[in-house]
């Protein structure tokens, strides 16, 4: 027996209409977030004293943003649904129509940041510790937005906080946008924001984003309804899942670069 009888929507995911323009609470969330980006950002480059300075700040959140949307989109059309934007591919630049990977929207985000690194020849490690810090906040307002959109529902669940979704039926399923904005998003960050003070070697903050992130991923992934696209080929695991265990090596890789010793005389 279900304890708390919870419906989406629970408000128009539209925010306001003027004419044939619209403004949604996922734009709004979006924003929101690239906002809070910015302000942890900032205060961290103040704080570090580099390594760019304050005033290059909006080029790379140019940057960031233009290579995690381009990303997002790229990513959901190869990880999730290729068949279908094969068909229609023309639908790839209708964001309007959803469909977003976090995945793809960290690997565009990261292109978007080597572009900017190579422009202006700034240290790959040091940026990535800047960079990285604000990142789960971003998560946080992005995964609210997709529970106001009533989409990325996990599997069927009997606990109280189940919700009932548009397409998933009658019974309750996980709000697993909730989970990944509390774990990824604001568990994350408070770790992150302890951590960053303590005496760690260049790039072993982004290092701790991507492992942390790879990891409270693959584990919130158990609640989430996989598209089943790889699924087939490669059992239980959920696409998200895959892709997370590939976040968490790049982690590893990276934290252990600085460490290995022929590396380093190379």
């Amino acid at each position: 027996m279900y304890l708390i009888s919870l419906a989406c929507p629970f408000i128009d995911p539209v925010l306001f209409r003027i004419g044939p323009f619209q403004s949604t609470w996922y734009g709004l969330m979006y924003a929101t977030g690239a906002v809070l980006w910015f302000l942890i950002t900032r205060h961290e480059i103040i704080r570090r004293k580099g390594p760019i300075p304050v005033h290059g700040l909006p080029e790379l959140l140019f940057y960031g943003l233009l290579g995690g949307l381009i990303g997002a989109r790229l990513g959901y059309a190869l990880f999730y649904n290729l068949s279908f934007f094969l068909q229609k591919p023309w639908e790839i630049i209708a964001f309007w129509h959803g469909g977003m990977s976090a995945h793809g929207w960290l690997i565009g985000m990261s292109v978007g940041g080597l572009l900017f690194i190579r422009k202006h020849r700034v240290p790959l490690r040091e940026l990535s510790d800047v960079v990285y810090l604000g990142i789960p906040l971003g998560l946080v307002t992005v995964k609210i937005g997709n529970f106001i959109n009533c989409e990325g529902f996990g599997h069927v669940t009997t606990l109280p906080w189940g919700i009932i979704c548009p397409g998933g039926g009658p019974i309750p399923r996980h709000p697993s946008q909730l989970y990944e904005a509390v774990f990824e998003g604001l568990l994350l960050f408070a770790i992150l924001w302890k951590v960053r003070t303590m005496s760690l070697k260049p790039g072993d903050l982004s290092c701790f984003f991507l492992i942390g992130y790879g990891v409270l991923r693959f584990v919130i992934e158990f609640t989430a309804q996989s598209d089943q696209y790889w699924g087939g080929i490669l059992g239980w695991l959920t696409e998200g899942q895959i892709l997370s265990l590939f976040v968490i090596g790049v982690g590893m890789v990276g934290y252990a670069i600085p460490r290995v010793k022929w590396l380093k005389q190379e």
